[in-house]
């Protein structure tokens, strides 16, 4: 990470030891997490806009654009709500790269590794065999959008047992726009532009399709994204 000088990637500005512990200094991040906001309990937290959810989802694009782009392709692995940190502005930025994984090279098209990371948010390809590929953050970063727009945890057992996986519940109501306003955030008031809700459902499908060669580049991700970003209500 002290490589790494991006406005995406949170920077690492060095370590100290207190005691017998070694600990890791980065910058300071004034909003938190992004799951605080989409999930935190605190009433008086005001709920993101949708211009800001597409702003919080294109700066945690950018990130994953570098990483990938980067001499060793860097596969981050882990991305979920809790990994992305907000400034004062709402700049996202990716943190935690403890289980960030050197990509293929060589020409290879992955690298076979122990499965890690957090459920729900995990590539089927990974879980399934253990090859890791570029594309699989593109399948972890649909579920990251997937809980941006409906403001609903990946997994969660306090929901009825056939919807606690939320991309096996959603999946059917993404390509329907009737069943689509039903599971948008209730907390956004309908203040989003309905072309824009479709389009971010069609990225998050395309993203999550079984096979990782048919999922789309980051950087698709990214002209996507900021198309949605430009429809107004």
């Amino acid at each position: 990470m002290g490589t790494f000088s991006h406005p995406n990637i949170l920077k690492l500005l060095g370590y100290c030891q207190k005691k017998e512990k070694l600990l890791l200094v980065y910058e300071f991040m004034r909003k938190g997490s992004l799951d605080y906001h989409l999930f935190g309990k605190d009433v008086k937290l005001p709920t993101p806009s949708w211009d800001i959810r597409i702003k919080i989802a294109i700066g945690v694009a950018q990130g994953l654009v570098f990483l990938h782009a980067t001499k060793s392709n860097v596969i981050f692995r882990d991305i979920k709500a809790s990994n992305i940190l907000l400034d004062e502005e709402y700049n996202a930025k990716l943190s935690d790269f403890g289980v960030a994984r050197l990509g293929p090279i060589n020409g290879k098209s992955h690298v076979t590794t122990r499965v890690v990371g957090t459920y729900g948010y995990v590539a089927p390809e990974y879980v399934s065999t253990g090859h890791l590929y570029v594309k699989s953050d593109v399948y972890g970063f649909g579920m990251v959008l997937l809980e941006i727009i409906t403001g609903l945890r990946a997994v969660d057992t306090k929901r009825a047992c056939s919807q606690q996986c939320l991309v096996d519940w959603i999946r059917p109501y993404l390509a329907n726009t009737e069943k689509l306003k039903r599971i948008m955030d209730a907390r956004m008031e309908q203040a989003y532009p309905l072309n824009g809700a479709i389009k971010a459902a069609r990225l998050i499908q395309n993203c999550l399709v079984l096979y990782p060669n048919q999922r789309p580049s980051m950087e698709e991700v990214v002209t996507s994204l900021e198309e949605i970003k430009a429809i107004k209500m």
